[in-house]
């Protein structure tokens, strides 16, 4: 794990994002030699989006639209 001062991180951002791209390691980012934030690459699992992700897993068997011939307590009342 590579560790960069906040001045330099600055000047070298997109070259350093790049460079996390491609080797998959971590840049830790530190001011006044105090770690403040961490450059981490994607995880390959955040680009499955949530929308559509259950889409073909449920079947629906028999009427789930009429009513049915039971008494429910909130009914009873």
């Amino acid at each position: 794990m590579q560790q960069i001062g906040a001045g330099q991180f600055k000047a070298r951002c997109l070259k350093l994002m790049d460079q996390v791209q491609q080797t998959h390691e971590e840049i830790v980012i530190t001011k006044h030699g105090q770690p403040v934030a961490k450059l981490v690459p994607v995880d390959d699992d955040c680009k499955t989006s949530i929308v559509g992700y259950m889409k073909d897993t449920v079947q629906v068997t028999g009427d789930i639209i009429s009513p049915v011939d039971e008494v429910w307590e909130a009914d009873a009342e």
